[in-house]
């Protein structure tokens, strides 16, 4: 688990580095206090530009793997265009990666493969996602399978080999969501 609650208030998050897919200004990350977090902070991604390819990572340093769980708590606090928060497995660049995505505008959650900055969709669950609540969601990657939930359900399967060496992790946004993110769980699979 990624200790949020180590982290400086008004400082990015330690132990990560910043990208982006797509167009417009980078991401703005910042760690906050949030009353309703789980140890009263989060780390949430400010920049509200609202161009809408583009999506703001938050790169975790020190980690890499092909067959990995990772869950996250994400909050959606604002965004006229977006509302999302995601999960990113077998990173290889910032325009190379899988992602599993919830959206409190569009009310769905998807899975993604990005390759050379282009999105492709593999899976998709049309679910209430609301904002200002904290919700979690889930990425199971383990060989060419991937099993996606949402708040502790599983809603779809996708199978993607597109990727295949191990590769890393990252939170990810998207256009002008601002969204916060209290709980990161990382763990490796054999």
């Amino acid at each position: 688990m990624i200790a949020i609650d180590r982290m400086t208030i008004g400082s990015p998050p330690a132990g990560f580095s910043f990208a982006r897919t797509g167009q417009g200004a980078e991401g703005k990350w910042n760690v906050v206090a949030d009353a309703t977090a789980k140890t009263g902070r989060a780390i949430e991604q400010q920049s509200a530009d609202s161009t809408d390819y583009r999506f703001p990572l938050a790169i975790h340093e020190s980690f890499s793997a092909k067959n990995l769980i990772m869950q996250i708590r994400f909050k959606p606090v604002a965004g006229r265009i977006d509302q999302a928060g995601g999960i990113v497995v077998r990173l290889t660049d910032p325009d190379n990666y899988d992602v599993a995505r919830a959206n409190a505008l569009e009310h769905n959650v998807r899975f993604y493969r990005v390759v050379a900055g282009r999105r492709q969709q593999l899976g998709t669950s049309n679910i209430r996602v609301t904002s200002n609540e904290w919700h979690t969601l889930t990425l199971r990657a383990e060989g060419e399978r991937f099993t996606v939930s949402y708040d502790g359900a599983t809603l779809f399967e996708a199978k993607d080999d597109t990727f295949r060496d191990p590769g890393g992790v990252a939170l990810w946004t998207k256009a002008d969501s601002v969204t916060r993110f209290d709980q990161v769980t990382i763990t490796a699979l054999p």
